[in-house]
């Protein structure tokens, strides 16, 4: 019950909460986690605190507009284009990544902001080139997911936030941590 109601919560909210409320962290501590300052900090855990109590979730995004920016993220990352991704990525976009320490971390903190997101999936593709990598979309958790495939075996897990009008990606959360990826096909 307590992850479908977090879920209603942003990723930023959500790890302000759960840092808060649960671990005990300092709003300075928090804000170093994330990337954020103190007071940003503290306005996220009042979003989150509202959005719990009213259990309204955030925004609703169409399934079939939310999968469509998946696919456009997924084409523009493999397909090394740029320009298609800064066009996808929000401004003020966030990337999470879970290697778990068993999968190639992409960074082992938040990265903030549509230029360094859009860095870091460029340097990926460099370091692991397209070819040999294929693209199947599944739903998890009620969301659109991209599942990376090298032959047989997966290599990452990426869902992703669109904005609230649904035309560009706020959030991306990517998996490359091989215990929670082996029961994936």
């Amino acid at each position: 019950m307590l992850v479908v109601v977090l879920e209603t919560l942003s990723p930023l909210e959500r790890a302000a909460f759960v840092l808060l409320e649960v671990f005990g962290f300092a709003h300075t501590e928090i804000g170093e986690i994330l990337g954020r300052s103190p007071a940003a900090v503290r306005q996220l855990a009042t979003r989150a605190r509202r959005h719990l109590h009213t259990r309204q979730p955030r925004h609703q995004v169409d399934p079939g507009l939310h999968a469509e920016v998946t696919e456009r993220f997924a084409a523009a990352v493999l397909g090394g284009d740029l320009p298609a991704l800064l066009e996808i990525l929000a401004p003020d976009g966030t990337l999470w990544s879970d290697s778990g320490g068993l999968g190639p971390a992409v960074s082992l903190r938040p990265v903030h902001g549509r230029d360094a997101v859009a860095a870091v999936f460029t340097t990926v593709m460099v370091e692991r080139p397209a070819a040999g990598l294929e693209i199947r979309y599944r739903w998890v958790a009620g969301d659109p997911c991209a599942l990376v495939f090298s032959g047989v075996s997966p290599v990452s897990a990426v869902v992703l936030e669109p904005t609230q009008d649904g035309d560009r990606i706020a959030g991306i959360c990517s998996t490359t941590n091989l215990d929670k990826l082996s029961g994936l096909r």
